[in-house]
């Protein structure tokens, strides 16, 4: 099945081509620091953890305290792992952090 994204411009794919060329965690930091602001990566940072936070059945309460999230960008990660792209679970199988669903 392919995945139609509402995203997807060659603008975006040339992105994404050169982010999977990175290799290492220091390569990330490199490329990143260069092509967002620190609030940008620190937002997307702040976003993985409230994801893996609400996978682990917390409250919101308990993100917004541990992430300093607020409780509207709490409520748009859960919308999204609920009834997004299937993004977050498609990376939280590859790292482990859930398992894998039969399809």
């Amino acid at each position: 099945m392919t995945f139609n994204s509402r995203i997807k411009s060659a603008q975006t794919d040339s992105l994404f081509e050169a982010i999977l060329k990175l290799e290492t965690q220091e390569e990330c930091y490199r490329f990143f620091e260069d092509i967002c602001t620190i609030k940008e990566v620190q937002a997307i940072s702040q976003r993985f953890e409230v994801a893996k936070l609400l996978k682990q059945n917390k409250t919101y309460n308990e993100i917004e305290s541990e992430t300093g999230a607020s409780t509207a960008t709490i409520s748009r990660i859960n919308r999204s792992l609920n009834y997004g792209a299937d993004g977050y679970r498609l990376i939280f199988e590859k790292l482990g952090i859930i398992e894998r669903e039969e399809e």
